[in-house]
């Protein structure tokens, strides 16, 4: 058995060293500010994803309702992949392509955001809720891959880890996400 965590690390480093020169500040201030002022108007932040994805939506909407790194009061955030009932039911029902634009249409609110999480910015799930939420009068948000596949398009903001590995873009949405988790939650209880 070959065990290589020196390389594993070292394209880890090279992968957010490529992220950093891509500068997304503006676009993280610019996201970070959207979803605080959703928050403190009580607007939702609806957060999806499929497999290591929807891990990652659990854990950001479990930073969002606990907390980040201030003791303060819960935060509207709903993970979309977190109900095996509503999960099951509606897709065996209708359809897994549309399970999470239903959850958009049940507590998408004009005002709120949808972050969506998808390695290949091609999930049909994730793509629905995006269109479901920009119908719905919300501000959207990817975190993708190379490129941004087909959520390009459908995101205000979006964040493209250049990588079609996807251990080696969640690593960087990891990152990325804990960013965006302490900002959003230092605006909004800021003082």
């Amino acid at each position: 058995m070959m065990f290589a965590l020196d390389k594993w690390l070292t394209d880890a480093e090279a992968l957010f060293a490529d992220t950093r020169g891509r500068r997304l500040d503006s676009t993280m201030e610019a996201a970070i500010r959207a979803t605080a002022s959703a928050l403190a108007a009580g607007r939702p932040l609806l957060v999806c994803g499929n497999g290591g994805s929807a891990a990652d939506a659990q854990h950001i909407v479990g930073e969002m309702v606990g907390r980040f790194l201030k003791e303060r009061r819960a935060l509207k955030a709903i993970c979309l992949s977190s109900n095996p009932a509503v999960l099951t039911a509606w897709s065996n029902d209708y359809s897994y392509e549309t399970v999470f634009s239903r959850q958009v249409e049940a507590y998408g609110e004009p005002g709120g955001v949808l972050l969506g999480l998808s390695t290949s910015g091609n999930s049909p799930n994730v793509l629905a809720a995006l269109v479901a939420a920009r119908a719905a009068g919300m501000t959207t948000i990817g975190m993708t891959g190379a490129g941004g596949g087909k959520m390009a398009s459908l995101c205000d903001y979006l964040f493209a880890v250049p990588s079609s590995a996807t251990p080696a873009i969640q690593q960087v949405h990891l990152a990325l996400y804990h960013c965006f988790c302490a900002n959003v939650e230092e605006a909004v209880f800021a003082g």
